[in-house]
């Protein structure tokens, strides 16, 4: 028989094991939940940054969606030929007019991330790290300034994303807590930082949008976060019962199911859609880079590559527990990829889409911005302007047709 001291002893000891385990779940890959990142690429050379990064400050500006009380941010060296040394890293949130000003924070805010209790770290090539979690008080849609203070980096061969669409500010020597940058560099691009996330309970869920330029936002105003994807995330943060539903943006300029700009689509898949924490919901809005580039002899084979993609999509992401929904693609007349061939293929993947029991539902941009009489051009009151159309990519008035247009009821459980 146990004596009462062997008892109180196991329990005490069962009790200890159960807080440790509590303590140890408390940052599971389960609790976070992303608020925004970014595709990572190899940056190409005409998007390099404009001075070397190492030994400078490094301040990027991020919108995120849904809010939170602990956070950690993700720095990526995937496409790095060498590795990447961090001194040191903070993070804040912005104030004044950020980055459309001069790299204004609220200093107040401001924090130092630490990587496994350091202050600096090593990322060695092809690998990508996160911060250790802290404490702090993100409101939804904040704008958010990750300040890096580097050493040794190459930008010969650098992993960003070149269609940030946001400015971002490089100065020598270490100012990652410095209230303003006048002084600094300025660029719109962003290098290393891929992702932020938030620790949230069993209710936290993001949408990951897959695509193309027209999902980076090609055409919307810098520094001004009106891309479709920051339309959508505005209407599911002010919606009651999305609220809580984050949205990371996956888009890449120039990018393809098969080719393109970046890695394919097909190749990025998992690690773009798969792999993003507390991720619930798919739209795929790819494939007008593909369909703009074939031939008219391989145009058959193209709609079909096009629609076994989508349903390989749909199938894996419904086997990792996402809603997937596919979007209709938008028209493209008066642009170079048009033709009678190129218009049947869109026709045919856009009758797809919108009757396929694969994906759990449609996102029908095309009758969003679609001129209604000629069907194969958008609105005229959707084109950026005669220096910066080309009847592909829309303005900020058509982005907002586009993210007004999606059924905010796709995202309730």
């Amino acid at each position: 028989m146990p004596n009462k001291f062997s008892t109180l002893f196991f329990q005490w000891l069962t009790a200890t094991a159960i807080l440790i385990c509590i303590q140890r779940s408390a940052f599971t890959a389960e609790s976070w939940v992303a608020t925004w990142g970014c595709a990572p690429q190899l940056v190409e050379a005409g998007n390099l940054p404009p001075v070397p990064l190492a030994n400078c400050t490094l301040r990027q500006f991020v919108r995120t969606s849904i809010g939170g009380k602990i956070l950690r941010v993700r720095f990526a060296n995937i496409f790095g030929t060498n590795f990447v040394a961090i001194r040191a890293a903070h993070v804040a949130l912005a104030a004044g007019k950020g980055s459309a000003g001069n790299g204004e924070i609220n200093s107040a805010t401001d924090k130092p991330l630490t990587f496994h209790g350091s202050s600096e770290v090593i990322i060695p090539r092809g690998e990508t790290i996160f911060s250790d979690p802290i404490k702090f008080d993100l409101p939804a849609l904040a704008d958010v300034a990750v300040s890096i203070y580097f050493g040794d980096i190459s930008v010969a061969s650098i992993t960003g994303h070149p269609g940030s669409r946001t400015t971002s500010f490089i100065i020598a020597s270490n100012f990652v807590s410095a209230a303003s940058l006048p002084d600094a560099k300025k660029t719109a691009h962003w290098y290393i930082v891929t992702g932020i996330e938030m620790q949230a309970n069993d209710a936290g869920k993001s949408i990951v949008v897959i695509g193309d330029s027209i999902t980076d936002g090609r055409g919307s105003t810098t520094d001004g976060n009106d891309r479709w994807p920051d339309i959508l995330a505005r209407r599911l943060a002010t919606n009651a019962p999305t609220a809580g539903v984050g949205l990371v943006n996956m888009g890449i300029g120039g990018n393809a199911i098969f080719g393109g700009l970046g890695p394919a689509a097909i190749k990025r898949f998992d690690r773009d859609v798969l792999n993003q924490n507390g991720a619930r919901y798919l739209i795929v809005f790819e494939g007008v880079n593909d369909i703009g580039g074939v031939s008219d002899a391989s145009a058959p084979t193209m709609l079909t590559n096009l629609i076994n993609a989508y349903t390989q999509f749909a199938i894996k992401a419904k086997a990792h527990g996402l809603r997937a929904y596919g979007a209709t693609i938008t028209p493209f007349g008066g642009n170079g990829y048009y033709s009678a061939t190129h218009e049947a293929i869109r026709q045919s993947v856009n009758a797809w889409l919108r009757t396929n029991a694969v994906f759990d539902g449609v996102i029908d941009f095309d009758v969003a911005v679609r001129n209604p009489v000629t069907l194969t051009n958008f609105q005229a009151a959707f084109f950026p302007g005669k220096n910066a159309g080309d009847w592909l990519h829309l303005n900020p008035l058509g982005y907002q047709a586009m993210g007004m247009a999606v059924d905010l009821n796709l995202f309730v459980p």
